[in-house]
């Protein structure tokens, strides 16, 4: 375990470039479940894919630096969209393991956004859908949610370990 938080300390560049790739690869992944398999994401779907690149984009940019305040504020940024992603992968497998009794598919994101402000569109993702519970596809017993809360959980907890790391390090 302190070789990992060396290596986190040591080359902080690299833990970004590799987070960066790993969002890409999620990224790349579910657009081919969608384009190849023809699974069509739901709104929460495509919040988590928002945080993915979110979180791409921050550790892209952090690779690019090397001043530790960059890394420690970059780690911090993407702590908290790891999080916000985290979350809305835990509604949507609550969601899966619990589906509503009245699953109705309902607007899809765009439409949602095209037609209602914002402080009515939230509450409507987070209520979710019949497509937010539907589960499509799965991967040694989890959901593409299960797994997407994993994935959001380990960045998460590496930006937190990089920042402690880099911190406690004068």
């Amino acid at each position: 375990m302190s070789f990992g938080l060396a290596l986190l300390d040591q080359k902080p560049r690299r833990f970004f470039v590799l987070v960066c790739v790993a969002c890409l690869s999620m990224l790349a992944f579910g657009l081919y479940l969608q384009q190849s398999v023809g699974l069509n994401p739901c709104p929460m779907c495509i919040v988590q894919r928002y945080a993915l690149i979110l979180i791409a984009v921050t550790a892209g940019l952090a690779a690019l630096g090397d001043k530790k305040s960059l890394h420690i504020t970059s780690a911090f940024l993407m702590l908290v969209e790891a999080g916000f992603g985290a979350f809305v992968a835990a509604r949507q497998s609550w969601l899966q393991w619990y589906p509503p009794e009245i699953a109705t598919c309902g607007r899809d994101f765009y439409g949602m956004i095209e037609n209602f402000p914002i402080n009515r569109v939230i509450p409507m993702i987070f209520k979710g859908s019949g497509d937010c519970s539907a589960v499509d596809w799965t991967f040694l017993g989890g959901s593409i949610a299960n797994w997407s809360f994993v994935c959001f959980f380990l960045i998460g907890v590496l930006a937190l370990l990089l920042i402690w790391q880099r911190a406690s390090h004068h």
